[in-house]
């Protein structure tokens, strides 16, 4: 039997989803946590539907794993299980039954990611970690069109990072972004990346380089070069990942 996991997590304690040698990831935990309601010595492979990054947040994350079919729990006391194991900087918001063949991260069609900023001279310390402090003034006509120029289907060579195992060299970097959404409450700014997919670090990377632009330091102009740069030439400009939120994942028909 086939669950469908929808997990919350406050990214600062760990050191990202994807499973490490070392352990404390998400992913890690998870997994433990089904094997242990199991009780079964081997460990319980929990997929995602992909990575986050150390200190990257997600509220709406999802992943499949495989369970006997005559494990007599269901969806709900799954879910309860999950949660009374699990610290709560993890949670598990939804658990149900998915098709044999569905898998977190090849079945996606698009993603939803926020990055989270704070405007102003001090950063409150209830939201260090959740948002990038952000002191100096910003263009926010410079902002919203530096967001709008990111829309669409580019090849995003230049936002993206390489990994250390060399597992994307080579792959392809043509990504659709739906939209690319600018919101104002106060002191905060919300960028908001609907796409089709999302390569390693694009997000901050992206972001960082909007900024850059709402600060006078790059013009648009050098923002519209990187989104049609030919492979190799990078951005430099990197955002911390603390505002970064993973808010949901598509699954069948996207914009």
């Amino acid at each position: 039997m086939r669950l469908r996991l929808t997990i919350a997590y406050d990214g600062r304690p760990f050191a990202g989803w994807q499973s490490q040698p070392k352990g404390n990831t998400v992913q890690d935990l998870v997994e433990a946590m089904v094997s242990k309601i199991l009780k079964v010595e081997e460990r319980v492979a929990v997929h995602g539907s992909g990575r986050t990054d150390a200190g990257v947040h997600a509220l709406g994350q999802v992943a499949h794993c495989d369970v006997p079919d005559d494990c007599r729990m269901d969806e709900a006391a799954w879910r309860r299980a999950l949660n009374v194991l699990l610290p709560a900087t993890v949670r598990v918001l939804e658990v149900a039954r998915a098709a044999d063949d569905f898998h977190a991260r090849f079945d996606a069609t698009g993603k939803t990611y926020r990055y989270r900023l704070w405007h102003d001279a001090v950063l409150p310390p209830l939201e260090a970690g959740l948002a990038w402090h952000v002191h100096r003034p910003l263009d926010f006509e410079l902002l919203e069109a530096a967001c709008a120029l990111c829309e669409g289907e580019h090849d995003f060579s230049s936002f993206a990072a390489n990994r250390a195992d060399g597992k994307d060299e080579g792959r392809d970097k043509v990504r659709e972004l739906f939209s690319v959404k600018v919101e104002h409450a106060g002191r905060l700014i919300i960028l908001t990346f609907h796409g089709s997919g999302f390569l390693y670090k694009m997000v901050r990377l992206l972001t960082a380089s909007i900024v850059r632009v709402a600060r006078g330091r790059a013009s648009l102009a050098w923002l519209e070069h990187l989104l049609t740069a030919p492979p190799g030439e990078k951005s430099q400009y990197t955002a911390p990942p603390d505002g970064l939120f993973l808010v949901s994942v598509d699954y069948g028909r996207v914009p």
